[in-house]
């Protein structure tokens, strides 16, 4: 038994100092990338009418231009004011090119023949301001990066800590993960604790001696000593215990697991009727969401994007690829294209898209993941009850300059510190998505 003893300590000590390196390397992670003063990302260059241009040329213009000098549909943006007649030529251009061609316009008349004769939509609503703002933001998204001293670079030039915060990461998925891998250790080191009790048992038995008898010492075969430990380790109530309770701990979470599983299509990424790319569309040429999937901003459903709409661009873009001849064909044969959906809601279960997106502010990436970065799109999120309940829980409402939420924000104010949560505007009421 003293071997016995010996391991035990042995084991219950390299159980606690894991544990507590364990615990030593999550404090030093949380206090390097913890998200302090020391993390934050600086503010975005350029401001005011830029900032404004972004959204404007985001939404306008970024399905058929680029910043730089690449051409997509139309010609590249960079420089576009000192290579055109003017400011007030583009006001003019911008708001309603057909009407300069049709002046004939001599740079009008080049520019709509350079690029096939593709008409450019017209955007009457936009001011001079708007306009002003998008010409701002092209000048300063096209302009070369600068490198900053001690090699910080900008937050895009390092790739953007601060995507995780948008999204809602914070730190609860590395501690989630943590404190899995930690009890998945401990329950490997517990099954070999098993193990080598097993053993020790086992090697004592064949080490030693059967007995004495008649005053001589009988001795036996090796085999015989590692049959009879083999007999003693099986038979010892505490060791079979520990198999029998180790057994039913799996088989009850394989069980719960499969449970928990069921309807969940997380990494769903079924293959479509047509090779399409969010990689190319959403992430090298920036085209905005909106643009394809019309109803995310306005409607319950995003939509799926119409044929009509591939051929705003496809309609003079690789029309030779096999791939948009399907869209061709379907057009042709007065027929839908047969997309997959990806992202299932249950029936029981009511979502709109318009007030997570429009009213929440709610970014795409935060429910659906990095699309930009999808050559296949695949279901990212759980998309549990417990998934939606634990963002409504954390996500704060945005009541700024919102008249609408004075009252509520008064009242919340009375009873907590804590900003207004989505969970406290009836976020977690069933009727609010069961009805």
């Amino acid at each position: 038994m003293s071997r016995l003893s010996r391991l035990w300590g042995a084991v219950a000590l390299s159980l606690a100092l894991f544990v507590n390196s364990s615990q030593v390397t999550a404090q030093d992670s949380t206090a390097a990338g913890g998200g302090g003063p020391a993390a934050a990302t600086p503010a975005a260059a350029g401001g005011g009418d830029a900032e404004k241009g972004k959204a404007l040329f985001t939404n306008n213009c970024a399905q058929c231009h680029a910043v730089t000098e690449e051409v997509v549909v139309g010609p590249g943006l960079k420089g576009v004011v000192q290579r055109t007649p003017g400011k007030e030529w583009l006001y003019k251009w911008i708001r309603n090119s057909s009407a300069v061609i049709a002046t004939g316009d001599p740079y009008a008349v080049q520019v709509f023949n350079k690029y096939q004769k593709i008409q450019m939509s017209s955007f009457p609503n936009l001011t001079n301001a708007d306009i002003d703002g998008i010409l701002a933001y092209i000048d300063e998204a096209s302009a070369p990066k600068t490198a900053t001293v001690g090699g910080g670079g900008t937050a895009q030039e390092r790739g953007g800590g601060g995507a995780s915060a948008e999204n809602g990461g914070g730190s609860a998925g590395p501690s989630e993960l943590f404190t899995f891998v930690l009890v998945a250790l401990l329950v490997v080191m517990l099954l070999v604790l098993g193990v080598l009790l097993v053993i020790v048992t086992i090697l004592s038995k064949a080490v030693t001696p059967v007995g004495v008898t008649d005053g001589t010492q009988t001795a036996s075969s090796l085999g015989q000593r590692l049959k009879e430990g083999m007999s003693s380790a099986f038979n010892n109530p505490t060791l079979r215990s520990i198999a029998i309770w180790i057994f039913l701990l799996v088989v009850t979470k394989a069980t719960l697991d499969g449970a928990y599983s069921v309807g969940i299509q997380q990494g769903y990424a079924p293959k479509q009727p047509i090779a399409y790319s969010h990689k190319l569309h959403a992430g090298q040429y920036k085209i905005d969401c909106n643009y394809c999937h019309t109803g995310v901003n306005k409607g319950k459903s995003a939509t799926i994007p119409s044929a009509n709409i591939c051929m705003n661009c496809h309609g003079v873009i690789k029309k030779e690829s096999p791939e948009i001849q399907k869209i061709y064909a379907a057009i042709e044969n007065n027929r839908p294209i047969e997309w997959v959906r990806v992202h299932n809601l249950p029936d029981l279960a009511y979502f709109n898209h318009a007030q997570h997106v429009n009213v929440g502010n709610v970014q795409c990436t935060t429910c659906h993941g990095e699309i930009e970065k999808m050559e296949v799109v695949e279901q990212r999120s759980s998309l549990t009850m417990g998934w939606c309940i634990d963002c409504h829980r954390k996500t704060e409402v945005n009541t700024k300059d919102n008249a609408y939420y004075d009252k509520l924000v008064a009242l919340h104010r009375k009873e907590s510190k804590e900003p207004l949560k989505v969970a406290n505007i009836g976020g977690l009421e069933c009727s609010k998505c069961h009805y």
